[in-house]
Formats: structure tokens, sequence, C-alpha cells
């Protein structure tokens, strides 16, 4: 009997104790007889999110937004969301004892007495909006209790105007895991991809970094066994771990004992820098939604995670329906190598999703898979990209709006569904909007949405599915600068903000022998 039942069974039994014999079995039904116990749809009530540190840069300019959507119950005075600063390590650049493996670097000082909050939240449906100008801005721990848990969201947006990292590097801050992928990173020349693992816990975590190229496993020693202190961030230059340069990689990061936050943030020297969030759960399909309508190179990254080759079928969801890219009808995955396939224009001037499925439905493998996504010609190229993601089951989140240079692409890959896509209060005032949209089965919706009415400053928006088939989203926030189109794209994954709780009933049975 492994600990987790063990676990489950002392839980129940405690259940019965402090109920007067509770069960979570059933109910009676009329007749007396025990029936199934109607589960109840509940709000969390704590959530936690790991936001990593922003940039080295002299010029990065960081602006944290939090939000929470409004819900029924209002805060009560123990109720909280806020974020603290993490102590960081930077383990390639450590300068610690001799023999040191990458992760136990030098330790940072840590702040002068207690720590401020930051964008701690006040209320539910308005965000707040905190900033970091310093290039030593720190790795942020978070957790949000009672009425602030349910759907909490954290936008890090970080503009950088000039240099190897300029651009918009925009990331929705994330729970901690024990298993991330990372398909689309690099270590080729030109390219610094740094892996940024943050440990929000007590007990120190121990996490390998296993690379894939085109060939399979690469051999990297130094990737292994990585020591994150509890309450720290580690940051580990990918391209210190092997001395071969690829441009095509696949980074699983796996997380031995305890757990942390994973994220990578690439630079490349003509593209500029943006995050690259973890891939969704190795699946037999996968949607990437949000391609920009005028992006001008998309190129996809992929990796079979599992025992054998996976064969998909390329499609694109575009504004009428579904098309197959030319000359990219179907891709090969070796199990445990990484391919990558240049797309060029495929959106052809407007909004699009990727739609990859098994080309044979009774033998899916699984899969992980990303873009990234080129927008600008020339010198005035700019980089972002974009993860496949899960649906929006119920609903869905992204802070850091503004009232220009904000899109929002909806897809429905199988059937029609309906959408209310909600813009709050401005993070200085205003009235919420809303407006229902229709998405058409196989297509991709884009729309600007309204912000808030009279309203000032970033808002968040919230996207509810209300009828239909799956629904998967992406944002894009543009702040172009110097005639660069600097931008991001964060996708819209379900928030998890309520959970289904079993109902219970007296059974005094369970008392007796």
């Amino acid at each position: 009997m492994n600990r987790t039942t063990m676990s489950l069974i002392g839980a129940v039994a405690a259940l019965a104790a402090v109920t007067g014999a509770a069960s979570v079995f059933g109910t009676p039904d009329d007749d007396g007889k025990s029936g199934p116990a109607a589960a109840e749809r509940l709000p969390v009530q704590r959530s936690s999110l790991l936001c990593p540190v922003p940039s080295d840069s002299e010029l990065a300019e960081t602006v944290y937004t939090s939000f929470t959507p409004a819900g029924s119950a209002g805060a009560q005075g123990s109720d909280r969301a806020e974020l603290l600063p993490a102590e960081n390590h930077s383990a390639d650049r450590a300068e610690g004892d001799e023999g040191e493996k990458a992760g136990k670097g030098k330790k940072a000082k840590k702040p002068k007495g207690e720590a401020k909050p930051v964008a701690p939240l006040k209320k539910t449906g308005q965000p707040v909006v905190a900033s970091a100008s310093n290039s030593d801005a720190p790795a942020l721990i978070g957790s949000a209790d009672g009425a602030f848990a349910p759907g909490w969201t954290v936008q890090q947006t970080t503009v950088i105007s000039a240099g190897p990292n300029r651009g918009v590097l925009g990331v929705s801050c994330s729970a901690a895991d024990t298993d991330f992928w990372f398909p689309g990173v690099s270590t080729a020349e030109g390219r610094q991809d740094y892996v940024q693992l943050t440990n929000p816990d007590d007990n120190a975590a121990v996490v390998d970094l296993e690379l894939h190229d085109k060939e399979g496993r690469v051999t990297a020693p130094t990737g292994e066994g990585i020591t994150v202190p509890p309450g720290s961030s580690v940051s580990v230059l990918l391209s210190t771990l092997t001395a071969k340069p690829t441009t095509n990689i696949t980074v699983h990061a796996v997380a031995r004992a305890g757990r942390v936050g994973a994220s990578v943030q690439a630079s490349d020297d003509k593209l500029g820098g943006d995050w690259l969030p973890a891939a969704g759960e190795p699946a037999g399909s996968a949607v990437l939604p949000g391609i920009p309508a005028d992006a001008t190179s998309v190129r996809l990254v992929a990796m079979a995670t599992g025992d054998r080759d996976a064969d998909l079928r390329l499609q694109l969801a575009g504004r009428t329906g579904k098309l197959t890219p030319a000359g990219h009808e179907t891709l090969h995955l070796k199990r445990g190598m990484t391919a990558a396939v240049d797309l060029a224009d495929v959106t052809k001037g407007e909004a699009g999703s990727l739609l990859l499925s098994p080309s044979d439905e009774g033998r899916p493998a699984p899969f992980v898979a990303a873009l990234r996504v080129t927008r600008g010609e020339g010198a005035s190229q700019e980089m972002a990209f974009i993860p496949a993601t899960s649906a929006i089951e119920r609903h869905a989140s992204v802070a850091d709006n503004r009232a220009k240079g904000t899109s929002l692409s909806l897809v429905a890959p199988e059937k029609t569904a309906k959408v209310k896509v909600v813009s709050s209060a401005g993070s200085k005032g205003g009235e919420p909007t809303e407006k229902t949209y229709t998405v058409k089965a196989g297509t991709t919706l884009e729309v600007q949405p309204s912000p808030p009415t009279e309203g000032k400053g970033a808002y968040a928006l919230s996207v509810e599915r209300v009828s239909g088939g799956p629904v998967y989203a992406a944002r894009m926030l543009e702040l172009p600068e110097g005639g660069i189109p600097m931008f991001t794209v964060q996708t819209l994954p379900d928030d998890r903000g309520s959970v289904v709780v079993p109902g219970t009933r007296q059974d005094l049975s369970l008392l007796t022998s």
C-alpha cells in the first residue's frame, strides 16, 4: 500500500471522526438505501504562483499585473494575494566552491529588513500593478487565499529597448510542478537560453535537465542533479551544458526531489528575446493558438516523448476554416528526437492556429510541441513563442492588457463554441465590459477586446466557455518601439479555479465492528 493510499484512508477516517461518522460514499435514497452522493463544485481556497527572474539587463523595465476575477464572495480580512521575492542564484556564472555542479552557485544577498509584498490585491475584479527597473529584480513566490484564490493570475511583462535581449518578454507566472517540457530552445551561436528554476518550498529541490536534439538524447552530465535551495531561484545557461551548438532542442526538466517553477528565457542576437513557457502535457494531439496575421516566419519544433514514433497531420485553423499547409501535410516524429519544420508565412495575412493530430486515429503517440513566431523584416525582427496548451474547460484569464495593442485569438478545433469575454476594470478605475462571441467549428476568431468603460491603466481579460465544443485561446500584446514590432503571446489554459467536492452522509455503521 503506497503513502498516497494510506493518506487518503487516514483523511476519510479523520473526516468520519470529526463529523460523527460522516461517509463520503453516498447519500440515502428515498427508500432509505444508500445512493451516490451529489458532488458539488466549489472554488479553490488557495493558489500559488511563481514568477521567474525578469532580466539582468540594465535597460529592463518590468511590470507585474496581479488579478483575480470577481466572485460571488467578498474578500475577508484574512484573505490575501501577494508575491514575495525569492533569493537568486546564478548557476552558470557562480563563484562557488571548486567542483560545484551547476545550480549550486553563489548565494545572493538577502534583502535588508522584511521584504514587502509585490502587487498585493485589495479586491477581486480589479488588477493591481507594480513595477521594477533594477537589473537584479528577483524571482517572486506568490500565494493567494480565500476569495483571491480562484482564478488568480499574474502577468510579468518586461520591455528591453536595446541589446541582445531587446523586445517584449512576457510570461504568465505559473504553479510549481515536477515535470516540464520545452521544445524550441537552442544552444546555437547568437542564442542565449536560460532555464529559470524557482523553489517555493522549505526543502531543497533537485532537478535534472535532459536535452534532446534531432539525433536523440544529448550528453549533458552537468545538467543532472541541479540543486535549487529553499525559497530560491537558479538560472542555468543551456549552452554551458553541452559543447555542441544546436539550433533546435527539446529540454525536459524533471524534479527528482521537491518541486519547482520552470520557464526558459530565450534571446537571439537578431530576433530579440521572449519567454518560452512549458508546453502542455505530452498528448496524441495538440493545439497551438494565436499565430499573428502578419507573422513573417513560423517554426514548429516537436518531439515524440513516448516509446514509439508519432505520425502527425498538420492543419491551420484560419478565419474561415481548416487548411493544410502546402508541402507540410504530415510530420514524422522519431521517439526521443527533436524535429523542426519551417512553415514560413503560413497564416497568409490572417490570424490562425496550428492543429496537430495523429495521422492514424487508432494509434496516437504522445508528443510535445511549440512554435517560434517572428514578425518584422531584416534588422527590425522580433520573436515570440507559442507552446501547445490545454482547452478552456470553464474559465481562463490573462492580465496586463492595454487599451492599444491587445488582441485575443479564440479557436474551436472540433465543434462550434460560444464564449463570453470580459474586460475587467482598469488598474486605475473604470467599469468592466463584456461581449459574447460564437467561434465556428474549425476556425480561429481574432478579436480586439473593448477596454473597460472610462477605465485607465492595465486591465485583465477573462474568457468563459458558455457552450459548445472545446475552446483554446491566446492573447497577443504589441508594444512597438523604434520601428521594431515588439510583441509577446500568452496562451490561456483553464485556470482550475474550482474543484468538484464529493458529497457526504451520516453513516453510524462506520463506528461499529
